[in-house]
């Protein structure tokens, strides 16, 4: 599906986070890659695009075009028609009761496992086992197919049967909520309900090389009067840096992912550009209160072949005597010139920066 406008939008954005672990690795460490034959502090995607889909930005521009991401709607099934709720309550509370018609457990674990094998493989079954419910995947629920659950589970709490196959056409790959529509998703046993994704947002990394820090803490107890010594004692690992952070939408793929509505199109993208520039990862954000906002972003659009600006970093910005920032600033740029000049042509721009445009200039630019 085409429009007028440029087909990719790209963004280059640099955030500085103070002392942070904002992604860990399986031992609790920051997460790291190796490029320029050093080590980097980085950031996983997958960490970013859960950060920015639960944010409230995401829910205050996308409101009820958001999906849910979970093992769970059969076990939510199975509470809303035992505990005589709704789907939506037994979905926000997993304790909830209420005054509708009450199903038999062993009728509404049936109707559970069967409601929730229609998203992804079903865990194996264990009588009386609630974890028995869970599929083995996490699936991407849009609204629509929320909506199409609860109409069923009320179809099922009236007659207390399991569903026939027919009740059970619960996917729909139209109108894809906007999560969906950007970051995409895979139903394995149901591919041909997948969405490819809209957005490709690559791995954060500093710009310079970077160490793993570690922090040993100790913890007083405040009802000891006998003991100097600490009550408790521990290490937490932490790192610093400048992180560069790439991202690539296709604007004709988003719009036909949200069936041409070309207003959504444009909140979704408003989001993703806010979302990026403005929401951390939560990830030890009690311990460390490093939150940030982008010191700097470039948005580019044009119809050329999108390609990465990581190269500018590929030395390290390790050296003394000067600001890290604008030396950062100053290597995108001379990469983005150099593929200008090699390749002949350059997507149109705009960026802000200190003493530089805005956040709303940016979006104003992506979105017309």
């Amino acid at each position: 599906m085409s429009d007028s406008k440029s087909r990719f939008i790209q963004l280059h954005i640099l955030t500085s986070y103070p002392a942070a672990n904002l992604n860990r690795d399986d031992l609790g460490r920051p997460k790291t890659v190796t490029m320029g034959n050093v080590q980097r502090l980085r950031v996983s995607s997958q960490s970013l695009k859960r950060a920015w889909r639960t944010s409230d930005v995401f829910s205050a521009a996308l409101g009820g075009n958001l999906g849910v991401r979970t093992k769970e709607i059969g076990k939510c099934v199975y509470r809303a028609l035992v505990n005589g709720v709704t789907l939506d309550e037994a979905m926000r509370d997993p304790e909830a009761t209420g005054a509708l018609p009450k199903v038999k457990e062993a009728s509404a674990f049936k109707i559970g496992r069967a409601i929730g094998s229609v998203f992804a493989k079903i865990k194996a079954e264990k009588k009386g086992d609630l974890d028995s419910l869970e599929t083995e995947q996490m699936a991407h629920l849009t609204p629509t197919e929320i909506d199409n659950v609860a109409k069923l589970v009320e179809v099922c709490r009236e007659n207390g049967k399991e569903p026939d196959s027919e009740s059970l056409d619960l996917l729909r790959k139209e109108n894809a909520a906007a999560d969906v529509a950007l970051f995409g998703r895979m139903l394995a046993a149901s591919n041909r309900f997948n969405v490819e994704a809209a957005a490709q947002v690559a791995h954060a990394m500093t710009v310079h090389s970077s160490v793993v820090e570690d922090d040993f803490f100790t913890a007083v107890d405040d009802l000891n009067r006998e003991d100097a010594g600490a009550g408790h004692m521990g290490v937490a690992e932490f790192g610093a840096g400048l992180f560069y952070l790439y991202l690539c939408v296709d604007r004709e793929l988003l719009a036909a992912n949200l069936g041409g509505d070309a207003e959504l199109v444009g909140k979704a993208l408003g989001a993703l550009v806010e979302a990026a520039c403005t929401v951390s990862p939560t990830g030890k954000q009690n311990s460390y209160a490093s939150r940030a906002y982008a010191s700097y972003c470039l948005a580019e659009k044009g119809d050329a072949h999108p390609r990465t600006l990581a190269n500018a970093f590929l030395k390290p910005l390790d050296d003394d005597g000067y600001d890290l920032l604008d030396k950062a600033m100053e290597m995108l740029t001379a990469q983005r010139d150099d593929f200008a000049r090699i390749y002949g042509s350059a997507p149109e721009s705009v960026f802000f920066g200190p003493g530089a445009g805005t956040l709303a200039d940016i979006r104003t630019f992506i979105t017309e």
